[in-house]
């Protein structure tokens, strides 16, 4: 469960606000301090992003980005963020969007001030935050971190990157970058480098995994009206589903919190791809048990149901089983057993 305090802060909102729910109604109630990757506590971490995910897709992605910022500046020594800051993590690279980073003293140590330039692509929630860490590249051709205000002219959030209907609401659009004013966190390679990478990779699963309880909790719901033995059947395939994802998420985060400074790859990958296939699998089933009629008539389920595939996306799919896959070959012992 949640911690009291956290969870009756949350379903409070919830309750109040519904549909209109948005980041800085967390960050305002301080529902962003969630315990640290590693720190001993990990699975609170995941509820909390996992039932932000039930309630809204579109918020959790915002929500664990803004989280997931914070945790990358604690973790790279950095002070606290302004109270009330709203945090975007832009760290997607894809070939035909990048930023540069532009030295304005001669040293790359971290903290040091820098200019950006170029467009950043999938940019979560640029409209609504107010200060973001994204990854770029140095004059030598290294990838580094950097993070800044927004809210200067250098800065530009466009309408452009994002057509699709499912996680419309994150707004996650192409930001240009002419001249802005930041400076550079770590050093180059520090992102992928931390511990905290494949720690907060495997978080993501936990906003999956949240997405699919949103959908879970409402097939269960309208299937009451009419219990028939096939819609029976479909909750019973739901309730495993979610029975191995939870499973798998709980592991996953005792090992975390056992080895914090160890390299979390092959448990991340695991567990986002036994989250993605029980995610798949309870859509179709939420969907065949309910028939037409939510998908039609209910703006939540339809809405969750176009979002739910569009976030797993963020998946690489074959490409993450066999990097999974090499690391079972690559582990000198059978890392099989009950």
């Amino acid at each position: 469960m949640l911690s009291g305090a956290t969870h009756d802060a949350l379903q409070r909102l919830c309750r109040q606000l519904g549909g209109a729910l948005a980041l800085d109604h967390l960050v305002a109630a301080g529902i962003d301090r969630l315990p640290l990757p590693g720190s001993g506590d990990t699975i609170e971490r995941w509820r909390i992003l996992s039932e932000v995910a039930a309630h809204d897709l579109s918020l959790a992605k915002l929500f664990e980005g803004h989280t997931d910022a914070l945790a990358i500046r604690h973790e790279l020594g950095l002070a606290d963020a302004e109270t009330g800051s709203r945090w975007g993590t832009w760290c997607a690279e894809p070939p035909d969007a990048r930023v540069t980073m532009e030295a304005l003293v001669d040293e790359g140590a971290s903290a040091a001030p820098v200019r950006l330039h170029g467009t950043k692509a999938w940019c979560s929630g640029a409209q609504g935050v107010t200060h973001a860490v994204l990854s770029c590249w140095d004059d030598a051709g290294e990838p580094c971190l950097a993070e800044l205000k927004l809210d200067q002219a250098a800065v530009t959030v466009t309408d452009q990157g994002w057509h699709a209907v499912g996680m419309a609401a994150s707004g996650s659009v192409d930001v240009r970058f002419d001249g802005a004013v930041a400076r550079r966190i770590g050093r180059p390679g520090d992102y992928v480098r931390r511990p905290g990478f494949w720690q907060g990779g495997a978080g993501i699963a936990a906003c999956w995994f949240g997405g699919a309880l949103g959908i879970a909790r409402m097939a269960r719901r309208f299937c009451g009206m009419a219990p028939d033995a096939h819609r029976l059947a479909h909750l019973g395939a739901i309730d495993t589903a979610l029975a191995a994802g939870a499973a798998v998420l709980r592991e996953s985060a005792a090992w975390i919190d056992a080895h914090p400074r160890d390299d979390a790859h092959q448990i991340a990958l695991r567990a986002r791809l036994v989250v993605e296939e029980a995610a798949h699998a309870l859509i179709a089933h939420a969907c065949r048990a309910t028939g037409a009629g939510p998908l039609c008539r209910d703006a939540r389920f339809a809405r969750a149901v176009a979002d739910l595939p569009v976030y797993m996306r963020q998946s690489h799919a074959e490409r993450d089983l066999a990097s999974l896959g090499k690391t079972v070959l690559d582990t000198e012992t059978t890392p099989w057993k009950l």
